[in-house]
């Protein structure tokens, strides 16, 4: 895996200390950091690209995606491509499900942490 530049750490810095209202919804709703007793990063570099949240243990990524991802589908596509292919799961949420329905994350999450042998 590629290692991140450093315009790709300073953009993530920039996401923690600014992020949008949904992530800062879901990242309180994780409260230490935690959920299910997986341990999630916010705004984590991953070569080029940079991640919402992250939990390395179960190599998961979630992505919160407000309404400019819809113009943006292919360039999601190619991203998502190379997250996959260098062993990530990427999963896609808009930002009304965080608002609206939390739970259908944390659902999420434990059903790939169980799959992976972690829950």
């Amino acid at each position: 895996m590629l290692k991140p530049s450093d315009r790709t750490r300073a953009q993530a810095r920039r996401g923690r200390r600014d992020p949008t209202l949904p992530e800062a919804v879901f990242w309180k709703f994780l409260r230490d950091r935690r959920l299910e007793g997986l341990k999630f990063r916010r705004e984590m570099p991953l070569g080029p690209y940079i991640a919402d949240f992250a939990c390395p243990s179960i190599r998961l990524i979630l992505e919160l995606d407000g309404g400019v991802h819809a113009l943006r589908a292919e360039r999601d596509a190619v991203r998502d491509a190379w997250l996959t292919a260098n062993g990530w799961t990427v999963l896609r949420f808009a930002n009304e499900a965080v608002l609206t329905n939390p739970a259908l994350l944390f659902q999420a999450v434990r059903d790939h942490a169980v799959r992976h042998g972690k829950a």
